[in-house]
């Protein structure tokens, strides 16, 4: 199985049972609430969102490789962990390049929305400002 099949299934399970094999032990990883290095905090990452986070989805719209890099379009969707459990949607894309040894070394996050716009979906009738 390829990089590319190996990602499109942890994306239709995210967050559960993550591929974390297919991250460089040194993995770069930036988005715009973290920056750290290591695929052991990548880990923790993920697990902070699946014990907090209620029916998180990722959809992927477009996932293309060219090269050492492979670009995702997609959005994540969660019910936030406050008492009216509101639908929170994310647009964004991921860069992640590869190594020789076809393993992610860098993966960062961009939202197409503001932090500031998450934050309003916490409240009835918001939505994401998509830029």
């Amino acid at each position: 199985m390829d990089i590319i099949e190996i990602l499109q299934q942890d994306y239709q399970r995210f967050p559960l049972d993550q591929t974390y094999s297919i991250y460089d032990k040194n993995v770069y990883f930036k988005d715009p609430l973290n920056e750290f290095r290591g695929v052991e905090r990548y880990r923790l990452m993920i697990g902070f969102i699946k014990t907090w986070f209620i029916d998180t989805q990722m959809d992927v719209h477009d996932m293309q490789r060219a090269g050492d890099t492979i670009e995702t379009r997609w959005t994540l969707s969660f019910n936030a962990p406050v008492p009216w459990k509101p639908r929170i949607a994310i647009p964004g894309k991921s860069e992640l390049k590869l190594n020789a040894e076809e393993l992610i070394i860098s993966h960062i996050d961009y939202w197409n929305c503001s932090r500031l716009d998450v934050v309003k979906q916490l409240w009835p009738g918001k939505s994401a400002k998509v830029n």
